[in-house]
């Protein structure tokens, strides 16, 4: 009876680590301001709600001396206590580059392949991962997602321009999805897409689905569209640059459209140099309903006059 007693004391404090999650734990955790005087509690994951923010004076140039006091996060016009801040860039990154390889893009393909190369010596470090996705005729996963830079940069290298179709919503949202299935616990995801954004071709997914997949993916999204201001001479064009227009405001991100090629490169500069001045905002929810919805995200700093802040502006609530 004793043994019986015991076993049945091992079983309950199994049954209560398995109903009962701490918050979550990253083997790459990022650096975090606590909220001062905050108790630790116990949380459950679910609840758990991160949001990169970008901020930026009326200049341009990157806020990074901010704290978690500075910081207002509303829900659904509700204000939320904001739990931890990560330090500006010190959360790791798992990005995916996708890379138009369509016959829209093929006068251009040699430079954008370089200018991407440069952005990912610069931006990758050692805790990040990339992988690569092709935009075709459908997309194609060309590098899995990998902490190793060498390996990404080769099979960048080896990708060929095609005179075929543009699946880009497909890509899109296949990018989202494996993001949300084998990114980090605790990183930052984005998606960096370099296209004009026309889509011909995809099967499966159009603006909608891509908006709703990067949302519950919590990607931010950025795009560089080649095209340059030749975007006006057609509808098409138009519609592809309003699109990526669409996924980049929804989720924090930007879209550049540069007047030329020359300015790639340093457009992928400003992109590595936001994503690593990026602060990581992270609140529990106090809607702990679990029913699929779509909730709206405000961040401000209140106190600072002037800043440009940049953040997701929603998420969609857990499935139970």
């Amino acid at each position: 009876m004793k043994t019986k007693a015991v076993l049945n004391s091992l079983l309950a404090v199994v049954l209560v680590g398995l109903l009962v999650t701490p918050h979550p734990t990253s083997a790459r955790p990022p650096a975090q301001q606590n909220l001062p005087g905050s108790p630790t509690v116990i949380r459950v994951s679910s609840n758990l709600v991160m949001v990169p923010v970008s901020v930026t004076d009326a200049s341009g140039r990157s806020v990074n001396n901010l704290t978690v006091t500075d910081f207002k996060v509303e829900e659904d016009e509700k204000p939320e206590p904001i739990a931890n801040l990560a330090e500006p860039g010190q959360t790791p990154l798992d990005l995916v580059l996708l890379f138009d390889i369509s016959g829209s893009v093929n006068p251009r393909f040699g430079f954008e392949q370089q200018a991407a190369t440069h952005f990912l010596e610069r931006v990758i470090k050692q805790e990040d991962q990339v992988s690569i996705l092709a935009i075709g005729a459908e997309p194609e996963l060309v590098q899995n997602i990998t902490g190793k830079l060498s390996l990404a940069l080769d099979s960048l290298r080896r990708l060929e321009p095609t005179k075929g179709m543009t699946a880009f919503y497909d890509a899109v949202v296949q990018a989202a999805q494996m993001l949300r299935k084998a990114a980090s616990p605790g990183a930052r995801r984005v998606e960096v897409v370099i296209s004009d954004g026309e889509d011909n071709n995809s099967e499966h997914f159009q603006l909608t689905d891509a908006l709703r997949e990067v949302q519950r993916a919590d990607c931010i999204f950025y795009a560089i569209n080649p095209a340059g201001p030749s975007i006006s001479l057609n509808a098409l064009s138009l519609r592809g640059q309003q699109g990526m227009k669409s996924l980049a405001d929804e989720t924090g991100g930007w879209v550049f459209l540069p007047d030329g090629l020359a300015e790639l490169e340093g457009i992928f500069a400003r992109i590595s140099d936001e994503l690593r001045a990026q602060y990581l905002l992270e609140y529990y929810s106090s809607n702990t309903r679990t029913n699929g919805e779509f909730r709206r995200i405000v961040v401000t700093v209140p106190g600072r006059a002037g800043l440009r802040i940049r953040a997701r502006q929603g998420y969609y609530a857990p499935l139970g």
